[in-house]
């Protein structure tokens, strides 16, 4: 059995931390690999099926491991070992990262058709250089991804706090050339709320800062420049906002 401790390469190195190859062409009896807590959500490849708590997968996806178990490996193997660091799971994997405490999973599980095809090239690759250039190569997709998306949000956030209308939905969506579907979950998983709601909040906000700094002659003034259809709209969403009316706020202090 040897083992070596490859240098992630540059363009993975933001979110790996340390590799770990373990080969053994000579299996006579199980092999028994101990997991300790390490404090490294972890990508797990074998070239034959492992066994963990019941299930045997050739990828295995790791949260934080805080109870110890073990690995049994009964065949010839090859075994590489991705540590990430600590804020790397949901960020390129989008699983929540207390799901997968002491709760390992099958990768084939969480994006089936590209992990399946990852799998099948791992298995038929010529070498142990080449297994880690896949595993490389589909890492950085996900950090490609991830930065992308970031990217996609800062810029959607940004035009639509500053013009917060239905039209610059659209026109953000057009720009950014995806589909409403894919914005829209794309937007609630880094944002939290849908898009038309952030919309929503943005145009409050705005219209909230003109009351609050009384910059109106009557409330038709703040409806109108703020999108709102009407006074009533606007008055709408303030209580649903606020829990009280524009007027309620003004009065806030002035003695009844």
């Amino acid at each position: 059995m040897k083992s070596i401790s490859p240098i992630p390469a540059k363009k993975i190195s933001e979110y790996v931390h340390g590799i770990l190859v373990i080969e053994n062409f000579n299996i006579v009896k199980p092999f028994v690999l101990p997991l300790y807590a390490n404090g490294s959500p972890t990508l797990l490849f074998q070239t034959v099926k492992g066994e963990i708590k019941g299930s045997s997968n050739h990828l295995t996806l790791f949260g934080q491991t805080v109870f110890p178990d073990t690995l049994t490996i009964k065949e010839n193997f090859t075994l590489i070992a991705y540590f990430f660091k600590p804020f790397a799971l949901y960020s390129l994997f989008g699983v929540s990262a207390s799901e997968l405490t002491d709760n390992p999973i099958n990768m084939n599980l969480l994006a089936p058709s590209a992990t399946r095809e990852l799998q099948e090239q791992l298995l038929n690759a010529s070498s142990l250089d080449k297994m880690i250039s896949l595993l490389d190569d589909y890492i950085f997709s996900l950090i490609t991804k991830v930065k992308i998306e970031s990217k996609f949000i800062q810029f959607s956030t940004s035009k639509i706090a500053e013009h917060p209308s239905k039209e610059t939905l659209l026109n953000v969506q057009q720009e950014l050339f995806v589909t409403e579907r894919t914005f829209q979950r794309m937007f609630e998983k880094n944002v939290g709320i849908p898009p038309n709601q952030y919309r929503r909040i943005c145009q409050f906000n705005t219209a909230f800062r003109q009351l609050q700094l009384r910059k109106f002659n009557k409330l038709t003034d703040i409806a109108f420049e703020n999108g709102y259809a009407d006074q009533s709209h606007y008055i709408r969403s303030f209580r649903e906002f606020t829990g009280i009316t524009p007027k309620d706020y003004l009065n806030f202090g002035n003695p009844s």
